[in-house]
């Protein structure tokens, strides 16, 4: 039997659009390597956070060889310190580049067992596969992406409000289409998907109409 050719899926989005789901669900469809792109930032900071490095690019430069993606999956990373942290070595060149051939070493080299890789984040087709054979921006009202962090937050136990949670990912959005180094952005080959009237089946099952269509040709 003919092994496949391994495909390269790149997701942008900013936050609570639904591409972390959607992607998980395209990896288990599709059999693909998944990464949270973001979370390596946190993983790093929570790394920090607990061994206190005296040298914090030495100590990032070792790591970044051996994350374990599973790590990034630990409830321990979603705290306020270590959103913090995450937010100051992400913007640092050095530690950046760490973490860009990392994921690189994801999209294009993922264990035989997959068949292909899936990474989300903010500058996945403008940067880490620019020659992704799948390229998706999703994008959701903001509002509607309050909505839902509000909701993911109270399912946590966390007494949060709907303002603030609305001017926090505002905040963000400017922060992440304006800052100096991969800002977030769609790139002209990139296919829109906009979950705002869209359940997440309902998103997955567009983006996979879209793929199926393709990986006729390439896996048949």
């Amino acid at each position: 039997m003919r092994e496949k050719i391994k495909i390269k899926v790149g997701i942008d989005s900013p936050s609570a659009a639904g591409a972390g789901t959607i992607s998980k669900m395209i990896a288990r469809n599709y059999k693909l390597l998944y990464c949270d792109t973001g979370k390596i930032y946190r993983y790093m900071a929570k790394q920090i956070i607990d061994k206190n490095p005296s040298n914090k690019f030495k100590f990032l430069k070792k790591i970044s060889k051996k994350i374990n993606l599973n790590k990034l999956k630990h409830k321990n990373l979603l705290t306020d310190d270590v959103a913090y942290i995450a937010s100051q070595i992400a913007k640092d060149l050095k530690i950046r580049k760490l973490v860009v051939k990392f994921q690189k070493q994801l999209a294009y080299h993922p264990p035989k067992k997959y068949n292909g890789s899936i990474l989300d984040g903010r500058d996945i087709n403008s940067k880490i596969i620019k020659d992704a054979d799948f390229k998706f921006y999703i994008t959701a009202k903001v509002n509607e992406r309050a909505k839902r962090r509000c909701k993911e937050l109270k399912k946590m136990g966390k007494k949060v409000k709907f303002k603030d949670i609305l001017k926090n990912l505002k905040r963000r959005d400017l922060e992440d289409r304006s800052r100096r180094y991969s800002k977030l952005k769609k790139t002209k080959d990139s296919v829109l998907i906009n979950t705002t009237n869209l359940s997440i089946r309902g998103s997955f099952l567009k983006v996979k109409k879209i793929m199926d269509k393709k990986l006729k040709k390439i896996w048949n």
